[in-house]
């Protein structure tokens, strides 16, 4: 599938084009090594997020302790500053079967795509990590943008509609980071650019995924709520993008710098 033929759903989906001015920022050498630290810790915080859903919404703590044991050794590189990032290549498996809840008519589905991008969400970490120690950039602590957040805290706060709202909220993070990475690859050197195209495909069916996940949960019967709801962080997320942002990250707004 062509870049472009890939693209055109996520196109459609999201309300606005990053501005020409984040990515003309986002090029120059200067920002190369914030760009790679905040896309490293985007990996880990997706891979965080997909846990969580499964952790809160599907599995007894025994599946849940099993998921916590996966990420443990990434979640201590970056916090702790403890292991040797070369090993985790190595660390990315789930060694035990997770199970939902026998009273989840939705939870097999849910495992099964979140464990998927699970695994490539870190297998993606592991490749930005190369790419660092490639360019010479050592991992550093940075505070996090408003991006996720500013979406997040429109979450509603009953069930199933807070499960729903997560899930179109996931959807909209990994279509942005699908654009985004195609907006920068024709303007990084070779290397940087292959590797941005290499992940637009994963990127792309994560998008769907958390999609396809919203619709099955909410049923039939509450599509056009769900639209609604789809159509409303539209909205917010393109605000957040086109609105002037002094923190420049990955998934920042229109920088001020």
């Amino acid at each position: 599938m062509s870049t472009e033929k890939l693209l055109a759903p996520i196109n459609l989906f999201l309300k606005c084009e990053t501005p020409d001015e984040w990515v003309k920022e986002a090029i120059k050498p200067e920002n190369l090594d914030i760009i790679l630290i905040d896309h490293l810790i985007c990996e880990l915080k997706a891979a965080q997020s997909a846990m969580f859903l499964i952790r809160k919404y599907v599995v007894d703590k025994k599946s849940g302790d099993a998921l916590l044991a996966w990420l443990q050794p990434f979640e201590t590189l970056i916090y702790k500053r403890e292991g040797d990032w070369r090993t985790l290549g190595a660390k990315n498996k789930l060694t035990k079967s997770v199970i939902p809840k026998a009273d989840s008519p939705y939870g097999q589905s849910l495992i099964d795509k979140m464990v998927l991008l699970i695994k490539e969400e870190l297998h993606h970490f592991y490749q930005v990590l190369e790419i660092m120690d490639e360019y010479g950039v050592e991992y550093r602590s940075i505070t996090p943008c408003r991006y996720a957040k500013g979406m997040l805290r429109h979450v509603k706060t009953f069930e199933p509609d807070a499960l729903i709202d997560k899930l179109i909220v996931g959807a909209y993070i990994e279509a942005r980071s699908c654009e985004r990475f195609a907006k920068l690859a024709p303007h990084v050197d070779k290397r940087l650019g292959d590797f941005y195209i290499s992940l637009l495909r994963s990127e792309a069916r994560h998008y769907q995924d958390y999609l396809t996940l919203a619709k099955e949960i909410a049923g039939p019967e509450q599509s056009a709520k769900v639209d609604s709801r789809i159509a409303f962080f539209a909205e917010v997320e393109a605000e957040l993008i086109t609105s002037p942002d002094n923190d420049f990250k990955f998934h920042s707004g229109l920088p001020t710098l």
